[in-house]
């Protein structure tokens, strides 16, 4: 007779029993499979994407920040097994929403910008989703984020064996929307300036504006506002700008 706690069969029993024992499972039980009394395989209940992200995020305890939290490794887990875009900051899962047209419309103009300026040169300009780890300075758990607009500078020696970026971006780029304002202009701001960022760009498509953070030994050095009727520039990239009328105009 099938026990609750999880039952450990051959692989002749489940060849005979297959439906009995999928009935087993479906009521979140495993079930352990044996071949010449070596264990071979195990059958699981399915688990959605989110069930595994809460399940594994109620586990996994860091009380580095208080309170519990889900460990890089955790998460690494979690985002690599998944379809869910997320981000970890703080040891805290984010899950993020689809932006919307004039979110996308927005980036694609920086993007073009961006891209035109630094052509021919040796830093490189993405776009999300495109995973940033984080090392901020006194912390143990790193952030993980996706900036909707980055330039990375330090690309050698900074991909790893499943090509992806491990370096530090020199500035990177938010689109502010309701859902991510807090987070963005808080959380954000504070893991870019803890982990060498050098400069982050806040376009807030509400306000048609843009707020330029420079940092400097992980903290703020200078802000620069620019609102209608004038020209964002970087402070860390000569010549780097975007026109804020230009860039807000005609959106749907």
């Amino acid at each position: 007779m099938l026990q609750k706690e999880g039952s450990v069969i051959t692989a002749t029993e489940l060849k005979q029993n297959l439906g009995k024992y999928l009935d087993f499972v479906e009521e979140q039980n495993d079930v352990v499979i044996t071949k010449n009394g070596v264990k071979i395989a195990r059958l699981t209940p399915y688990v959605t994407d989110i069930e595994q992200y809460f399940t594994v995020r109620e586990k996994a305890l860091d009380y580095q920040y208080g309170g519990k939290k889900v460990s890089y490794e955790e998460f690494m887990e979690i985002s690599e097994k998944s379809t869910l875009r997320m981000e970890l900051i703080n040891g805290e899962i984010h899950l993020l929403s689809s932006p919307n047209i004039g979110h996308q419309e927005i980036l694609g103009r920086l993007y073009l910008l961006f891209n035109e300026y630094f052509n021919g040169k040796k830093c490189r300009v993405f776009l999300a989703p495109f995973d940033v780890h984080l090392k901020k300075k006194d912390m143990k758990t790193p952030d993980v984020v996706q900036p909707d607009l980055l330039v990375a500078c330090d690309l050698e020696n900074n991909v790893n064996e499943k090509g992806r970026y491990m370096g530090t971006p020199d500035l990177v780029v938010e689109i502010l929307s309701d859902s991510t304002r807090n987070k963005d202009m808080i959380d954000k701001l504070n893991s870019y300036m803890l982990s060498r960022v050098k400069e982050y760009w806040v376009v807030d498509p509400k306000q048609e504006t843009i707020i330029i953070y420079s940092f400097e030994n992980n903290e703020i050095d200078r802000i620069r506002a620019f609102e209608k009727g004038s020209v964002a520039r970087s402070m860390l990239f000569d010549g780097l700008s975007a026109n804020i009328d230009n860039l807000f105009s005609y959106l749907i």
